[in-house]
């Protein structure tokens, strides 16, 4: 079983989007952690978006990534500048990987603008999790 780790700064969005992505296309062949820098919660328009493709990530916690300091990680994926440069020195062997999404919490406009930023930064994540599943699991 593989374990992987993905991380963003404050594990609220882009990071619990990608983990439920993860869990969705790996189905019960790997281990999946989103952990953060900081911890800023789950963002309620990530739950809202993930539900809107039929995954539930209402039930998600945001953790700090000194959380995990005893897993042995086979990938860590960081899905943000920030935490890719910010992100202390994390003792592993993993493969890493990296892929710097737009924020979706930084949308502006009209609720609606919003969530359509929300779901391209969604379908984008989806993408990147399908593709990184069918090449590594």
């Amino acid at each position: 079983m593989k374990n992987i780790l993905v991380l963003c700064t404050g594990n609220s969005c882009r990071s619990q989007i990608a983990e439920g992505y993860l869990r969705f296309f790996a189905k019960n062949n790997a281990e999946i952690y989103s952990a953060g820098i900081e911890t800023h919660g789950v963002n309620p328009k990530a739950i809202e978006t993930m539900k809107e493709d039929g995954i539930d990530i209402s039930a998600h916690t945001s953790n700090n990534i000194n959380e995990y300091t005893d897993i042995d990680f086979d990938y860590v994926i960081t899905v943000c500048d920030n935490a890719k440069e910010s992100c202390p020195y994390f003792p592993t062997n993993a493969q890493k990987f990296h892929y710097n999404f737009p924020d979706p919490a930084k949308a502006t406009g009209t609720d609606e603008e919003v969530k359509t930023q929300f779901r391209g930064v969604r379908e984008m994540i989806k993408q990147y999790c399908q593709n990184f599943i069918e090449k590594n699991i």
